[in-house]
C-alpha cells in the first residue's frame, strides 16, 4: 500500500506540473492524490508497521502491536491532527486574501500609481522592483506581482516592454516573500509551526533577499530594454482619499500579525481574523457613510465590501493548498519522510 500512495503522490505531482499542457487545473489533482492517499491509509490500516508522531517528531514504538481499534483510533487522531494545522494555514491565508480585496475594492493600489511620476524606464525599473520587494513582504508575493503589473498596464502601453517589467518583478517579489513571516507560504508554514520566529527571518534574510532583488535589477537596468523613456503619455487618474486610507489601514493590519503573535503567542491567524475583523468594520463603515451621504438605498450586506472581497478571494489556490499539505501530511503520518 506505500507502494501506491508514493505512486498516487509521483502521479498526482506530475499532473500539477503539467496543468497547461492536460488543460486541467492544478486543484483538481491536488485534490485527487489527497484523498486517494488518505483512502489507501485507511484501507490498508492493519498491514503498515511504523506510524509517525508528528507532536513529538518521532516514530511511534509498538504500533504494530496495537489492536485494529487502537490503530483507527490513532489514524483518526492523525488526520484531525494534520487536518486543523493545514486550516491553520489556510484561514491565515483567506484572511489576508480578504484584506488585500478589501484594499482592492476602495481602489487603494492605484495609489502607488499615483507617485509614479517618473517617464525614465530605468528609474521605473527601480522603483517598481523596490516596491515588489517591499509590498511582496506585507502581502503575499504573487499577490503583490498581480497588483504591480496591473498598475503598470496602466503605465506601460508597450506589451513587450511590459514583459520585461514584470520578469523583474516577480524576482524582486520572490526576494521580497523570503525575509517576511507573511511574505510567501513557505515562511508563513515555517513560522507558524514555530521552527523559526519574525526577528530570526529578518535579521537572517533581510540582506541576502535585498541582494537577491538589486543585484538583478542593477544587471538589468544596463539592458537596451530599460534605456530611454517611456513614448506614452502617463494619464492621471483621480485617486479617493479612501483608496489610500484602505491601503495605508490594510497593510498595517496584516503588519500587525507578527506582533500580535510575538504579545499573545496565540497562532497567527487569530492576529490575522483580528485584523480582517478591523479592516472589515473600516471598510462596511466608510461604505456606509458614502450610502447614507449619497441617498443611495441599502441593498443589504450583499453588496458590502467584505461580501464582495469574500466572493473575489482565490478560493482554488486555497484548496490547492490543502490538497498538497494534507499530501505530504499522508506520507509523513505512515513515516516515509521520516525514513526517506
Amino acid at each position: 500500500m506505500e507502494i501506491f500512495i508514493v505512486s498516487v503522490f509521483i502521479l498526482g505531482y506530475l499532473a500539477i506540473t503539467l496543468e497547461h499542457n492536460l488543460k486541467i487545473d492544478k486543484l483538481i489533482p491536488a485534490l485527487i492524490m489527497m484523498a486517494f492517499a488518505w483512502a489507501g491509509i485507511a484501507f490498508g490500516l492493519e498491514n503498515f508497521t511504523t506510524w509517525f508522531d508528528s507532536s513529538n517528531s518521532e516514530l511511534i514504538q509498538g504500533y504494530t502491536s496495537m489492536n485494529m481499534e487502537e490503530k483507527h483510533h490513532l489514524f483518526e487522531e492523525t488526520l484531525l491532527h494534520h487536518f486543523g494545522k493545514t486550516c491553520e494555514i489556510l484561514i491565515f491565508l483567506v484572511g489576508a486574501m480578504t484584506i488585500v480585496e478589501i484594499i482592492d475594492h476602495f481602489n487603494g493600489f492605484q495609489t502607488f500609481k499615483s507617485i509614479i511620476k517618473t517617464r525614465k524606464k530605468r528609474t521605473l525599473l527601480w522603483i517598481v522592483c523596490i516596491l515588489g520587494f517591499l509590498l511582496s513582504a506585507i502581502i503575499d508575493n504573487l499577490t503583490a506581482t498581480i497588483v504591480l503589473i496591473t498598475i503598470l498596464r496602466k503605465i506601460v502601453l508597450d506589451s513587450q516592454l511590459r514583459m520585461w517589467y514584470a520578469g523583474m518583478i516577480i524576482i524582486a517579489a520572490n526576494a521580497g516573500g523570503a525575509w517576511s513571516p507573511i511574505g510567501d507560504v513557505t515562511t508563513t508554514m515555517l513560522w507558524m509551526a514555530d521552527k523559526t520566529t519574525a526577528t530570526n527571518l529578518i535579521t537572517h534574510l533581510l540582506l541576502p533577499s535585498f541582494i537577491c532583488m538589486a543585484l538583478p535589477t542593477f544587471i538589468a537596468s544596463l539592458l537596451p530594454a530599460f534605456k530611454g523613456s517611456l513614448d506614452s503619455e502617463n494619464i492621471e487618474e483621480k485617486v479617493s482619499k479612501d483608496g489610500a486610507f484602505m491601503l495605508i489601514a490594510g497593510l498595517l493590519m496584516i503588519v500587525f500579525v507578527p506582533v500580535f503573535k510575538t504579545i499573545t503567542h496565540l497562532p497567527p491567524y487569530v492576529g490575522m481574523m483580528l485584523s480582517l475583523a478591523i479592516v472589515s468594520l473600516i471598510a462596511e463603515f466608510k461604505s456606509n457613510r458614502k450610502i447614507s451621504l449619497t441617498g443611495v438605498e441599502d441593498h443589504g450586506h450583499v453588496h458590502g465590501p467584505t461580501f464582495r472581497a469574500l466572493s473575489k478571494i482565490e478560493m482554488p489556490s486555497i484548496l490547492f493548498f490543502l490538497g498538497i499539505l494534507m499530501t505530504v501530511a499522508a506520507l509523513e503520518s505512515l513515516g516515509l519522510i521520516y525514513n526517506f
